[in-house]
């Protein structure tokens, strides 16, 4: 089980994200985005070498689903999925990905999909989310939605709970089976 640091993070991942949503082709914002935290959860890396975390943030008129994870090392031929770095102030440099293209990420949330997981509190350590769900019967892939709210669930889907950009709760698919 992963161990939630209560510790600084510089910059944090909202800067991190910031800089990053703007060169993102499903962002709806501007050139200037004021990402805000929203919900998410987290799943463990089996060896626990990789933090992973799908974050849901809004900004403005939208609400979006992010997963990262987060490595002591750069991953190996994975330059464009790169976020930035950080200095955390337990564990030093971290490598923060687009989890979409990590292979531990995916790995995580395969095993999820399958049963095979728990699906883990965002900001708690060793505390099952038993509110994110999955529905239906998982096919070859699973894909990560990353605008929220915005398309119907398919034959199955993985659904949780997030806040709205105006503050009201809101609870949907964050990524479908195919």
């Amino acid at each position: 089980m992963a161990t939630i640091h209560r510790t600084t993070l510089a910059p944090t991942k909202l800067e991190l994200l910031a800089r990053w949503l703007p060169e993102q082709p499903w962002w709806r914002g501007g050139a200037r985005p004021e990402p805000a935290r929203a919900g998410g959860f987290r799943l463990d890396d089996p060896a626990g070498a990789v933090g992973i975390e799908f974050l849901f943030l809004t900004d403005q008129d939208s609400a979006y689903h992010v997963p990262l994870s987060y490595r002591g090392a750069p991953l190996e031929d994975a330059e464009p999925a790169l976020i930035g770095t950080s200095e955390h102030g337990v564990l030093g440099r971290r490598w923060v990905y687009d989890g979409t293209q990590d292979p531990v990420v995916i790995a995580a949330l395969d095993a999820f999909v399958r049963g095979r997981a728990q699906a883990q509190q965002q900001s708690v350590s060793d505390t099952p989310d038993l509110s994110v769900t999955v529905s239906g019967t998982p096919g070859a892939a699973v894909e990560v939605l990353r605008v929220l709210g915005d398309r119907p669930p398919a034959e199955g889907y993985v659904e949780a709970g997030w806040t709205r950009p105006d503050g009201t709760a809101a609870r949907g698919a964050v990524a479908l089976l195919r």
